[in-house]
């Protein structure tokens, strides 16, 4: 029979709203056991969430080491467990070795550049453009090195000798840097001795000032005290002295403060070169690979050099060069005749005859006869 609603009488709410006096009993009955089956399944599932999470959280409070080991039954609180030690890294692999130069002469151009800014810089616009740049070679030196590498032989050339520029004509040696850059003074020096220049190197003030700071200073032994002209007025007394980057430039430079002017000064650059070689090859620093390979990673941002002199061929030169006798050094000047005026310059004159003969001791190992320590 339905209510007006259209619910059926016998659902569980006319049931309980309605309960008759043959079926209450039963109702009750079944509530309870309806009860009891869902508090059963509420503990199984927690029994079951419980070993889950006991399970999760042994596995988690172990260190991921040890994870797969089980606890020793007889350990105690004390015992800590034994760990490998780790193992000891690899040593470095040997260096490699620097392979040897042939033993053959070598000639050697050393241009030091009178720029303020950068004389790398300049050469390579003058390189690439033909135009030319406003800085002079104060410094040439041409360096012969002979094939058993236990000396070295200094040539200076006065930065007023009047030669023949090869593709610019009558000038000042110096001004080839300022036309043709470093291979024009390299032509220049080759045609003026006859031979030929294998490699050259050029520095400007800057970068002379830092190599002699990367090399903690040099002693230098002045032969004439002087006060310089330049910078800082800096006194050079008699006898060695330490000097730091910005004291040698001025020893360097200096030429007004000497009764014959540039001859003292290539004299004085002669002393600074032999001063930078003795701290190269002081306490057989050369023969050290790993040094020596620091050493040219070192001087590759104070140097400019030719486009056949990268940093292996530097290497391998220095490398060469460990047995080298400072004290054997023979130095020497490029032999004039005289000075005089041309266009109103003051000018060296050179004197062909003797320069013909230091070419041909070059080019036959005899420069040892000219150039003497």
């Amino acid at each position: 029979m339905s209510t007006p609603d259209g619910s059926d009488p016998s659902g569980p709410n006319a049931s309980a709203s309605a309960p008759g006096p043959h079926n209450g009993s039963w109702v009750a009955h079944g509530r309870r056991r309806w009860i009891a089956a869902l508090l059963a399944l509420v503990l199984v599932a927690a029994a079951v969430v419980a070993v889950i999470s006991l399970n999760r959280s042994g596995t988690e409070a172990q260190p991921a080491a040890t994870q797969s080991e089980s606890p020793s039954p007889s350990a105690t609180p004390s015992e800590t467990p034994s760990e490998t030690p780790p193992l000891a890294p690899a040593p470095p692999p040997p260096p490699e070795p620097i392979p040897e130069l042939p033993a053959a002469p070598m000639n050697v151009l050393v241009i030091g550049s009178d720029s303020r800014a950068s004389a790398r810089d300049a050469a390579a616009h003058t390189a690439a453009t033909g135009e030319a740049m406003d800085h002079r070679s104060d410094t040439l030196m041409l360096v012969h090195v002979p094939a058993d590498r236990r000396t070295l032989f200094i040539i200076s050339i006065n930065r007023d000798t009047w030669v023949d520029i090869p593709g610019f004509g009558g000038a000042k040696i110096n001004a080839g840097l300022q036309y043709g850059g470093i291979d024009m003074t390299t032509q220049t020096v080759q045609s003026l001795f006859g031979i030929t220049i294998d490699h050259t190197v050029m520095l400007d003030f800057h970068g002379f000032r830092g190599m002699v700071d990367g090399l903690g200073g040099i002693d230098v032994n002045v032969p004439i005290p002087f006060q310089s002209t330049h910078d800082t007025g800096h006194v050079f007394g008699p006898g060695v002295n330490h000097l730091d980057g910005q004291s040698a430039l001025e020893f360097a430079r200096e030429r007004y403060a000497f009764s014959d002017g540039d001859f003292q000064r290539v004299r004085n650059q002669q002393i600074l070169l032999k001063a930078i070689l003795a701290r190269l090859t002081g306490g057989g620093g050369l023969n050290d690979v790993n040094a020596v390979r620091g050493l040219v990673d070192f001087a590759s941002c104070c140097l400019t050099v030719d486009r056949g002199f990268d940093p292996v061929q530097a290497a391998i030169l220095a490398y060469s060069l460990r047995n080298l006798d400072v004290n054997a050094i023979g130095t020497m000047t490029l032999p004039t005749a005289g000075s005089g005026f041309i266009a109103g310059q003051s000018v060296l004159f050179p004197d062909y005859g003797a320069i013909n003969a230091v070419g041909a001791a070059l080019r036959e190992g005899r420069i040892g006869e000219f150039a003497v320590p």
